[in-house]
């Protein structure tokens, strides 16, 4: 338990590297060699071997892991397909928003995202999915989630209109810098949502208490019963 916050202090060195300090550095030094669409290509290397990395070392085959490797395939395929830097920021941005209906409709059928995170989560855990998903639907767990979805669709939101923003007031020019404000938002939003992670666990554990003990009342009417036969 102790190891805990060292490996968390160098998955989050790790981030910082590969998804800004990495691509910042290529974009700096490569775009005058290289031009600016390569240069922009280029710096999304570190951060796509990074994610092929923990997808294979976490060994994520479920929902969550085939979301991420396909929005990772999605992701790269609309930058080689882009044909100038520019155009390849623009499609991020309606990427990204193509991303934020998704969880709108998720949300709006009830089917949040991140429960299925949390279902993954607890399998690697040891649990049972079928039985994490039932208890994860549970009234008064379930609305957590719903807020989850939600924040999702802000931080998708906001993104966007943050990439549009910079974009629009800086040009191609302000890309480096455009790297490190949506990474430093970015954190942001991981912050508040794992905090809200936190919570549900915290409801949770005094649901499935709460559960327990309103069990021993009748396992214990049940004792008495079959002595009294």
């Amino acid at each position: 338990m102790a190891k805990k916050p060292q490996s968390n202090k160098n998955s989050i060195l790790l981030e910082l590297l590969f998804y800004a300090a990495f691509p910042y550095i290529i974009w700096n030094f490569g775009r005058e060699p290289l031009g600016d669409y390569v240069a922009m290509l280029l710096s999304t290397v570190p951060g796509i071997v990074y994610t092929l990395y923990r997808f294979i070392f976490d060994r994520q085959f479920n929902i969550t892991g085939i979301f991420i490797l396909g929005s990772l395939l999605i992701g790269t395929t609309v930058d080689l397909l882009s044909g100038s830097a520019e155009q390849m920021i623009i499609n991020g941005i309606y990427l990204s928003l193509f991303y934020t209906f998704l969880y709108c409709i998720l949300f709006i059928v009830k089917q949040p995202f991140s429960l299925y995170i949390a279902v993954d989560f607890a399998y690697l855990q040891g649990y049972d999915r079928k039985d994490s998903k039932t208890l994860f639907f549970q009234k008064g767990i379930f609305k957590w989630f719903q807020i989850i979805q939600a924040v999702f669709i802000i931080r998708g939101l906001f993104m966007a209109g943050l990439t549009a923003f910079l974009l629009n007031k800086y040009g191609i020019d302000g890309y480096g810098d455009m790297l490190i404000y949506k990474k430093v938002a970015g954190w942001i939003f991981s912050i508040i949502v794992m905090g809200l992670f936190f919570n549900i666990n915290n409801v949770v554990q005094k649901h499935t208490k709460q559960s327990h003990e309103n069990k021993q009342p009748e396992t214990q009417s049940s004792e008495v019963v079959t002595e009294s036969v």
